[in-house]
């Protein structure tokens, strides 16, 4: 647990940058007022690949961040936050909620002297296969923005809160990797029901289990040299009635899905980095074989080339 209460408050802004940097994601902090840093504090508690942190920094200023290998649900519990991601200003005060992507500059351009965030950092990976498990497919875009006012996000934010708030402590019980581990995903996934749009959602309600075991086992191993027979003999139905099924509830082909699947393994690699790491190698290692056809998808996907992608790193 990071703690950085108002009883024991920072001495200087850059003090007060490297506490919530440590709690949270590290960042460039530009005060916009005279008010010194003595108001700031932060108190963050990690639940495996989910972080939940109060902060607050009692001053008018700007902040900037790449949130690397993460997302960050910014919550304003008072006050407002202004922030700009890919050119898109999004505006959030009480109930809404402002989305950070992963490994790209956000910038918060003002967060007000009196507000205070329920921040949520989500692990990009970990994010990432929660959105295939809830959704029968990868590739699910969240929005900039979510409103947390009706009763699905309501709900959500009541259940984090309560979280955050009873896992304070190290003895908490809460802190236990068997409990956190559970409470990590369920943040997950119930945050996804109330941050996707409801056609999304209703897509994943019912999947039928011809659908779901030929994704689990494609999930398992989307190397293999998968064919559209290997995956009908898994789902114990015709080609034809597998196809049906996915193009019914997952909104894509087999084959589509499994090449997207391909690519957020790739992305995830090429993103980690690592000495002597090769593009061509590591589009193989997922069984993406054609690699002009690889980096075209790639490029679709994530709106950069994979060696850009290596590069970032």
């Amino acid at each position: 647990m990071t703690s950085l209460p108002e009883a024991n408050p920072p001495q200087d802004w850059d003090e007060a940058c490297h506490a919530v940097s440590d709690a949270y994601f590290p960042h460039t902090l530009t005060p916009l007022s005279k008010d010194d840093a003595t108001h700031t504090f932060v108190n963050a508690v990690e639940l495996g690949p989910v972080v939940l942190a109060k902060i607050g920094w009692g001053a008018d200023v700007a902040v900037a961040s790449d949130h690397p290998g993460a997302y960050a649900v910014n919550i304003p519990m008072s006050g407002h936050i202004e922030s700009v991601s890919g050119g898109e200003p999004v505006y959030s005060s009480n109930g809404m909620a402002t989305i950070c992507p992963p490994d790209t500059t956000t910038r918060i351009i003002e967060w007000t002297k009196s507000c205070a965030i329920l921040g949520v950092k989500l692990d990009r990976d970990y994010l990432s296969g929660e959105i295939t498990r809830v959704f029968a497919r990868p590739g699910v875009q969240l929005p900039p923005q979510v409103d947390l006012r009706n009763e699905r996000g309501a709900s959500w934010l009541e259940f984090v809160r309560s979280v955050a708030t009873q896992a304070q402590g190290d003895q908490s019980v809460l802190r236990n990797k068997l409990v956190s581990d559970q409470l990590a995903g369920a943040i997950t996934s119930a945050f996804l029901l109330a941050a996707v749009h409801d056609d999304e959602v209703a897509g994943a309600v019912v999947r039928p289990r011809i659908v779901k075991r030929v994704i689990d086992r494609m999930q398992a191993d989307p190397a293999r040299a998968w064919t559209a027979a290997d995956m009908a003999e898994v789902a114990g139905v015709s080609v034809r009635r597998l196809q049906e099924g996915f193009r019914e509830y997952v909104g894509m082909s087999p084959m589509e899905y499994l090449r997207e699947l391909r690519l957020e393994r790739v992305y995830a690699d090429l993103s980690e980095g690592g000495p002597g790491l090769s593009v061509t190698d590591v589009a193989m290692r997922w069984g993406l074989m054609h690699t002009g056809r690889f980096a075209a998808a790639f490029r679709r996907k994530y709106g950069m080339s994979p060696s850009e992608a290596l590069r970032g790193q």
